[in-house]
């Protein structure tokens, strides 16, 4: 951060989103992956330490009454923006801050938010946007905790939901919402993309002119959401298809060594305006020891998921062929033509390294290749820099009622996969002889 006046003229203090340093040189546009050494931060404002500091205090020193008038405007939404300084750790922080700035870069966003975990920034999201009796749009499936906390957690309050298939057409999203318009205020749209844990891809621009066609009339237009948890940041930027909120789960890529929980909003300075107050309210900032973790993970984000890609690509090319394996739900082997390949040809710049096996069988055969993996470790999560793999039905969805999961293809036979960065050779080799004790 640096010392610049703002705007009511009072003199510079170190302050949010103002240590921005160039992202061009001369008339040529930095990569992100080049940024995230240094963007947001400035040393001098530290001791000169190259890295940014762990920032472990409870509250801010104002240099004057009227910088601690003006932050405190800031937060308490008497003027939209949050604050222009560092107030209390609940609100705002040096590592929080930097890790924002860097965030946004990723996917071309205005402003960015970070959170003590995934769910806590979705219930943040939705906390800042609903009011009870509104309706929920959102694609299916959702991860579990997303789909209890609306219909069970919000539900208790009045809200309502309905859905449509994640790769629905613009006709069939545009009948849901009409449906729900009818039922009530339409407070948000809600996408995952891809779908966990069966990695169907949701046609952003569809549900954007969707929405416009059906919801945009009044004062009112519900914004779009989409948790891009599965792809982002690097293999999908959905603000550039008409979404106007990304929600992350830091815990997974962006983090990527299975060692924090945190989450992230990112989207346009309108839309994060009330939910930054919600968080400021209640309190699911993310703590400075977490942000700085991320702020390292992020120098080496592009070199992990890119290679986490390469080594999924070889694996799930074995496993297509083998003669237990029913199918493989993964991104590089969509159908030509179909509608699925026409989303990630428009959407998609990567088939990402998380994907379903669907093996020949159910439960039992799904168990014996779990338990027999040596190099894959059997936990849930994902995108980190080992590899992963867990039964849906029976652990992270155990909770979705079982009509639910059939419907939405979460079937005893899927085992959901997280390649990381071994080598390669390594990984086919385990996963040969997983599948030879089935």
């Amino acid at each position: 951060m640096t010392k610049t006046p703002d705007e009511a003229g009072l003199p510079g203090v170190p302050g949010r989103r103002m240590a921005h340093q160039s992202t061009t040189i001369g008339n040529r546009a930095l990569h992100p992956s080049t940024l995230m050494m240094g963007y947001g931060y400035d040393p001098v404002l530290s001791e000169g330490s190259l890295k940014a500091p762990i920032f472990l205090t409870s509250t801010f020193v104002f240099e004057s009454a009227a910088h601690g008038k003006r932050f405190f405007e800031g937060i308490t939404g008497v003027r939209p923006g949050g604050a222009e300084g560092l107030v209390y750790s609940r609100f705002n922080g040096p590592d929080q801050e930097i890790l924002e700035d860097r965030l946004a870069l990723w996917d071309g966003a205005e402003d960015a938010l970070v959170f003590s975990s995934g769910m806590s920034a979705i219930a943040t999201l939705f906390l800042a946007l609903v009011q009870p009796g509104d309706v929920i749009v959102h694609s299916a499936p959702l991860y579990a905790a997303t789909e209890t906390l609306i219909g069970r957690i919000l539900g208790k309050f009045g809200v309502t939901w309905m859905d449509f298939p994640a790769g629905a057409s613009r006709a069939e999203i545009e009948a849901v919402m009409a449906a729900a318009k009818a039922k009530g205020r339409v407070a948000a749209v809600y996408l995952e993309s891809p779908a966990n844990p069966t990695n169907a891809l949701v046609d952003i621009e569809a549900v954007r002119a969707a929405r416009d066609a059906v919801l945009a009339s009044g004062d009112h237009v519900p914004p779009i959401a989409i948790d891009n948890t599965f792809l982002g940041p690097l293999w999908q930027r959905p603000l550039d298809h008409g979404a106007d909120l990304v929600v992350y789960s830091l815990t997974k890529y962006v983090g990527g060594h299975s060692d924090l929980v945190a989450g992230a909003v990112l989207g346009t300075k309108a839309a994060i305006n009330p939910i930054r107050s919600m968080r400021n309210t209640i309190g699911t900032i993310t703590d400075p020891h977490t942000a700085w973790l991320i702020l390292r993970s992020l120098e080496t984000l592009e070199l992990r998921m890119s290679r986490a890609g390469e080594n999924a690509a070889k694996v799930c090319a074995m496993l297509r062929d083998h003669p237990k394996v029913e199918r493989v739900g993964y991104l590089g082997f969509l159908e030509a033509g179909s509608r699925q390949a026409d989303i990630y040809a428009r959407h998609c710049s990567g088939g990402g390294s998380t994907f379903s096996l669907y093996l020949k069988g159910g439960e039992a055969e799904a168990f014996r290749f779990l338990d027999n993996l040596k190099l894959v470790k059997l936990a849930v999560s994902l995108g980190g820099t080992e590899s992963l793999a867990s039964h849906p039905a029976g652990m992270t969805h155990l909770s979705v009622p079982a009509a639910r999961k059939q419907e939405l293809g979460i079937t005893d036979n899927l085992v959901r996969i997280s390649i990381g960065v071994e080598h390669p050779d390594d990984l086919l080799a385990d996963f040969e002889q997983a599948l030879a004790a089935v």
